[in-house]
């Protein structure tokens, strides 16, 4: 179960790009065969590779591998640094939250208004269900990684290993 929920978006990331895989191919080989073309594809794939963005930006939250300008970050002392750490985190963690906040406003604006897709004709908040919940997942991903390089940041350095070096022939 811990496997399950440690590589959670990651399995929903993939169980996305094989639907939008087999959509799209789908969508290639009907309008090869009969010169039309699925119109509902483009609402699906579109709908499929915003939630496939923002699972993925779960991923690298839990691994760190979001861009960053570390110019600043890296002049400053290993104190300096770690206030900045917090500053970045906390304001970080707000933005996301923002994001979970408006896209539930969102959703639930859908269902109030009724709201219906252009292809499918489906209520609108059926692609929109997902998102408040990505970004919940991008904020817990984030702190993860976050409380990580903060025990990181206060582990001790271990010294080096001195290991024989191998012989050299003298360069000439």
């Amino acid at each position: 179960m811990r496997t399950l929920l440690d590589n959670a978006e990651k399995i929903l990331c993939s169980l996305i790009f094989l639907a939008m895989t087999f959509l799209g191919f789908a969508n290639v080989v009907v309008r090869y065969l009969s010169n039309h073309s699925l119109a509902v594809t483009e609402e699906l794939l579109v709908n499929g590779f915003l939630l496939l963005t923002i699972f993925g930006a779960a991923i690298a939250a839990r691994r760190g591998e979001h861009l960053a300008v570390t110019i600043v970050f890296d002049l400053l002392p290993k104190r300096g640094q770690l206030v900045l750490m917090w500053i970045a985190g906390a304001l970080s963690v707000l933005l996301l939250a923002l994001s979970a906040w408006f896209s539930l406003e969102l959703m639930l604006n859908q269902i109030k208004s009724g709201t219906v897709s252009y292809g499918l004709q489906l209520p609108a908040w059926y692609y929109s269900v997902g998102l408040p919940f990505g970004f919940a997942i991008v904020i817990v991903r984030y702190l993860q990684h976050a409380a990580e390089a903060y025990r990181e940041s206060k582990a001790p350095v271990a010294e080096p290993r001195r290991e024989a070096k191998a012989l050299e022939a003298p360069h000439v």
